[in-house]
């Protein structure tokens, strides 16, 4: 795009892809969260998260855990941590291993976070749950250029 100001002409360029969120997520870095409003147990939120082409949350830094933490305020949400018994290493959705960077309480299977951190229950609980995934809605704006 050119940009003609008081008769100068002048050629700007920026990145030309935008990323965005479904309606209803919300973005955080590179992942879109969605905050369910109903309660199932941790499977069904699992089947809700994949039919909405997510998965129950994952995260990796602080950062990311003092976000959705703010977001979930009192209640309990399952997220995509889970481990075969209490004697195997815990293990995120996508089968990459949980770096432990947080404590997780309890000697159950799969994880939700609380306002008070990361929790481990039993699957059969009805909880909230969070699904995420890339940001993968990007607006493509070819040729679109704006000021720096």
């Amino acid at each position: 795009m050119t940009l003609s100001l008081s008769g100068n002409t002048k050629q700007v360029s920026i990145k030309n892809t935008y990323a965005t969120c479904p309606r209803n997520w919300i973005g955080f870095g590179n992942k879109c969260f969605y905050f369910s409003e109903d309660l199932e147990n941790q499977t069904s939120s699992q089947k809700h998260c994949v039919a909405l082409s997510a998965q129950l949350a994952t995260f990796d830094s602080e950062e990311d855990l003092n976000f959705l933490k703010r977001y979930i305020g009192p209640s309990d949400h399952w997220i995509g941590l889970h481990r075969k018994s209490s004697h195997h290493p815990w293990m995120w959705t996508d089968n990459t291993k949980y770096n432990n960077l947080f404590p997780t309480r309890g000697e159950g299977q799969h994880a939700y976070l609380s306002d008070r951190g990361i929790s481990s229950g039993r699957n059969y609980i009805r909880r909230r749950w969070i699904c995420s995934k890339p940001y993968s809605y990007a607006l493509q704006c070819p040729g679109v250029s704006q000021l720096v």
